[in-house]
């Protein structure tokens, strides 16, 4: 159980976006609080809060994570006196109305939440909301949001890396697949005003682009399961490594082929598949449609998942599959 006496919760999305996002907050406004966060598609963070009953009339800021996903537990919060704030890009459904919650949710697919938080600032740490929009393959958005940083070629290159690697790091079945946990590499870019700083003084990338480097060559090295006018489906086995390389490994093979829609499912082990699913990158949408459609799906348009697709329902996504993003 947590502990009651922190008066301060700060629930993020253990992703370069949810990592970056709360970055810029806490540079803004910096503050003693207790982390909540967990692998990437551990979304339901807010029930695992709300589970402590003596978490009541604290102040909670809730990011890059689903409203609708976390219904429940945001529910429970605000009767226990809670204030809530809550920044998000991803489905929400419908929103309570409470005057201990605020909210700032834009799910347009050319959004992601560190981009809402430096609307939020004002841009006062704008180079961090580019590093969270290229970790969420958002790059068009990174380059709009940068253009007026004077950076170099070589500069934005490196904000690319960062958030790159931030991301990879985030994806894993369990906090033990990852390289850091979420609040420790949150931790390692804390004393960091200016991410070309972290990237130059910190170890953490180093360590990052090692794992990086080893997963994604066993990655590229698979070939697809099924290509047909829809898109291309990649299945990987129950290790490790594809645990940590299917986000990244999405992104790219969706920046290869853009006008293509990209699935990868990853073997879970126990019957069913990890899927994570890239609506084509010249209409971002369909995604989280499609993941909604079966139990465990969730996420926005341009980019969804499946955390636990049964193998007796596989025929079914690849159907849906085509029928979503056929031409």
């Amino acid at each position: 159980m947590l502990t009651s006496s922190v008066n301060y919760y700060d629930v993020f999305n253990g992703d370069a976006d949810g990592i970056c996002a709360l970055h810029q907050l806490r540079l803004a406004e910096p503050r003693d609080s207790r982390l909540i966060s967990g692998v990437k598609r551990d979304i339901r963070l807010l029930d695992r809060l709300a589970a402590d009953p003596g978490v009541r009339e604290s102040h909670v800021t809730v990011l890059d994570i689903s409203l609708d996903r976390n219904r429940k537990g945001l529910l429970a919060l605000l009767e226990r006196d809670n204030q809530v704030f809550y920044v998000d890009h991803h489905f929400p459904g419908d929103i309570p109305d409470s005057d201990l919650l605020t909210t700032h949710i834009d799910p347009d697919p050319e959004v992601c939440t560190g981009l809402i938080v430096d609307g939020i600032l004002g841009g006062r740490y704008r180079a961090w909301a580019v590093v969270a929009a290229f970790g969420d393959n958002l790059h068009d958005a990174a380059h709009s949001a940068a253009a007026g940083l004077s950076l170099s070629s070589g500069e934005l290159a490196k904000l690319r890396e960062i958030g790159e690697l931030m991301n990879y790091n985030g994806y894993g079945k369990s906090v033990e697949d990852l390289h850091l946990s979420p609040q420790e590499l949150y931790q390692a870019v804390q004393p960091f005003k200016d991410p070309l700083d972290f990237y130059h003084q910190s170890d953490v990338l180093i360590q990052l682009k090692e794992g990086f480097d080893s997963d994604m060559a066993l990655a590229r090295g698979q070939k697809p399961l099924r290509e047909s006018g829809s898109g291309r489906i990649f299945q990987f086995p129950a290790v490790s490594w594809p645990r940590r390389a299917a986000g990244v490994f999405a992104n790219e093979k969706a920046r290869e082929l853009p006008e293509k829609a990209h699935a990868l499912l990853v073997d879970n082990g126990d019957g069913t598949f990890l899927v994570s699913v890239r609506a084509p990158l010249v209409r971002k949408k369909g995604a989280v449609d499609l993941c909604r459609r079966f139990p465990t799906g969730g996420g926005r348009a341009a980019a969804a998942g499946i955390n636990q697709l049964p193998g007796k329902q596989l025929d079914e996504f690849l159907q849906a599959f085509d029928e979503t993003f056929k031409l």
